[in-house]
């Protein structure tokens, strides 16, 4: 049964970004395993991957807005959050930081030197502890964002090198690499942006635009893999390589 507070639009759009995902690592699987020679570092496929990860961090902000408003609604706050919801978005981005660091496990065991030490998951994590500074900025976050990601990309062009312990902010050693590196600057400022946005498109949590009722296997499928998301990331990758694996003979797993 579907919550009834969800927005199926949030749901289908969050699925579409996974569908996106899926397709991504499957190319990128397949050249890094030297199965087919694609092309992801640069042209059509680079700013694939970018829209991608823009798109989960856009409705992540969003999200944030969402379940902000609601929980003011409950607690009966006007204006600043109390310290229980600060403590909320404490513990639920420490959680999904968690899941980050699993994946840097994994990726350590298998990738060795190119693990993901600060990856997308560990961006959200990090900023769903951040959101509450951020929340009194309403719609103007959307200028604060924009800001912060004029910052990063200066950071990025800059080519600033740093020790190991600021990879969370965009500064890395020089001989820094990683198959997935999302550093706060400048990509918090997407979801930035997309807590701006909210405030728009939901102000108090509320709908304000009419989305068509239109019901299909297709949408709901999609919208069953938004509502999802996390469970489908942390088990894709194992399962596109186990499909390789049996499909196209990669030795990808030794049993």
């Amino acid at each position: 049964m579907i919550p009834a507070d969800r927005y199926d639009e949030i749901d289908v759009a969050r699925g579409i970004a996974i569908l996106m995902m899926i397709v991504f690592h499957t190319l990128f699987d397949l050249a890094f395993l030297g199965v087919y020679p694609v092309n992801i570092s640069t042209g059509f496929w680079r700013w694939f991957a970018v829209a991608t990860a823009s798109l989960f961090l856009l409705i992540a902000g969003i999200s944030l807005t969402i379940s902000h408003a609601r929980a003011l609604e409950r607690s009966g706050a006007a204006i600043t959050p109390p310290v229980q919801i600060a403590i909320k978005y404490l513990r639920r981005g420490s959680g999904i930081f968690c899941w980050g660091l699993l994946v840097t496990l994994a990726t350590w065991l298998y990738l060795g030197d190119q693990l993901v030490i600060f990856g997308i998951l560990h961006l959200i994590g990090v900023s769903i502890m951040l959101a509450p500074l951020f929340f009194r900025f309403r719609k103007k976050n959307i200028l604060v964002g924009a800001v912060w990601i004029t910052i990063g990309i200066a950071l990025v062009y800059s080519a600033i090198s740093g020790p190991v312990f600021l990879l969370g902010l965009g500064i890395h050693p020089a001989s820094f690499s990683s198959v997935d590196y999302t550093p706060l600057f400048p990509w918090f400022g997407i979801i930035l942006i997309g807590m701006g946005l909210g405030e728009h498109l939901y102000p108090d949590g509320k709908r304000a635009f009419t989305v068509p009722h239109i019901r299909s296997m297709v949408s709901g499928t999609i919208a069953l893999l938004g509502r999802h998301s996390l469970l489908i990331y942390l088990v894709h990758q194992p399962a596109i390589l186990l499909v390789l694996q049996v499909v196209a003979g990669v030795p990808v797993f030794s049993w």
